[in-house]
């Protein structure tokens, strides 16, 4: 019976009862905010002035009813013994919760000598008395500059009129402060999200030299080179790519050493790009290269700040993208491939012996497996006589042709480095080893 039963639900399956729900239309949204207010919730740029018909709009846009990391903190503001209602914006796990208390929420919510304020809400500014007579200057109470300048303690406060120019800043940490009857939202600077620390590099180590590597934040990355070029001249300007990820990204280059007309260069590349999103700087550089087709590169990807400093004082252009331990710097040169940071820590003479090293070293990479089969199957005159005989003998048994042979050579090399890399520690030696012995055996 059980056979059976199990034959009628793969070919003749029970449908499982439905359940219709519906959602809510995107003019019923509208209504429920505010008719007047807003016609149409996907163009809607401007901050309203009524704090309800903001709430309300944020609750849409940030799908507040089903996201658990978005926080709408409503509280009342006390401002020259007058309230008013107030709400801030954050998302959990992105922002200092102590900033958040201490420094926005307490000097905002209570009552202390600088909001409480006896009479009028004018402040008197000068008092002079001439003849008898009180001339008093009034400066008229303005909510905004207020806030701005008394009951916020932030050393990083900026006004924002745009729902866009708030939501930006909300991604990236930062909480914005919605007052009623402005139309205006406050962006406070209160960033407390996890980070790596500063480690040394991985993939160009150095013996003499910083042991210092660019980390994942835009921010510690401008830092860095900050600390290592002390000038004022050093502009590092910010910009964002990406329609959905709007990927904060960072532009150094140190003003009247860099060429102007590269510099407008880059800015352009830059700002054209039109692309959905942008997670790392390889995704970037492959955007902003002259020609993807060339198997050369064309951008120096280092994750060393001392290397991108050099190149930002001999005029080059460094994009810093946040999310990514490496800097691209542009343009790029071949004989730049060829250097290593190290070689501003040694003298001359040895600096330049290793890249004559490391220019043999490329050649002989380069050409030996191209020589090796010409040389064998052509031009066996340019061997000497007894190296012919070892190497005809020794491949007597061998039953592939130098080609292939040469092929299988690179593949394995590949699959080697390929195994080094992505296979954990333990294993990966381990199966190169294997490889290498495979390798061996397949042509002798």
């Amino acid at each position: 019976m059980k056979l059976i039963d199990k034959f009628k639900d793969i070919f003749f399956p029970v449908e499982e009862p439905s359940h219709e729900f519906t959602l809510p239309s995107n003019n019923e949204v509208r209504n429920n905010i505010d008719e007047e207010s807003i016609e149409n919730i996907d163009t809607v740029k401007d901050i309203f002035p009524s704090i309800d018909v903001n709430i309300e709009y944020i609750k849409v846009k940030y799908n507040l009813l089903i996201n658990s990391d978005i926080f709408l903190r409503e509280f009342t503001l006390t401002a020259r013994n007058k309230q008013y209602r107030a709400f801030l914006l954050f998302i959990d796990g992105m922002v200092d919760v102590d900033l958040v208390n201490n420094y926005v929420l307490k000097p905002l919510m209570l009552k202390n000598s600088s909001n409480s304020f006896d009479g009028n809400q004018n402040q008197v500014i000068s008092e002079a008395v001439t003849n008898n007579i009180t001339v008093r200057k009034v400066k008229k109470f303005n909510l905004k500059e207020y806030i701005l300048n008394s009951l916020l303690p932030q050393n990083n406060v900026k006004v924002k009129s745009e729902f866009e120019e708030i939501f930006s800043s909300v991604n990236a940490g930062n909480c914005a402060l919605f007052i009623d009857t402005l139309n205006i939202a406050f962006d406070i600077d209160v960033k407390g999200f996890k980070t790596r620390s500063i480690s040394k590099p991985e993939n160009e180590v150095v013996i003499r030299g910083p042991h210092e590597a660019f980390v994942e934040s835009i921010r510690v990355n401008t830092s860095l080179i900050r600390r290592i070029i002390n000038n004022e001249n050093l502009i590092i300007e910010n910009l964002k790519i990406g329609k959905v990820s709007k990927t904060p990204c960072a532009l150094c280059y140190i003003k009247n050493i860099a060429n102007s007309d590269l510099v407008a260069e880059v800015k352009y590349r830059l700002n054209n790009i039109g692309i959905d999103y942008l997670i790392s700087s390889g995704q970037l550089e492959h955007l902003i290269e002259d020609n993807s087709k060339y198997s050369l590169p064309q951008v120096i990807a280092t994750e060393r700040p001392d290397k991108a400093s050099n190149y930002l004082l001999e005029g080059r252009i460094v994009v810093i993208v946040n999310g990514s331990p490496y800097a691209l710097i542009v343009p790029a040169t071949f004989t730049d491939f060829l250097e290593s940071p190290e070689d501003h820590n040694i003298k001359f003479q040895f600096a330049n012996l290793l890249k004559i090293i490391r220019i043999a070293s490329f050649l002989i990479t380069l050409l030996l497996p191209g020589l090796y089969v010409a040389i064998s199957n052509f031009h066996q005159e340019f061997i000497p006589t007894e190296l012919l005989f070892a190497i005809v003998s020794s491949r007597a048994s061998v039953p592939f042709s130098i080609i292939f042979e040469i092929i299988i050579m690179e593949l394995s090399f590949e699959l080697i480095r390929e195994a080094g890399i992505r296979v954990p520690s333990p294993v990966g030696p381990t199966i190169g080893i294997i490889r290498c012995i495979n390798y061996r055996a397949i042509c002798c």
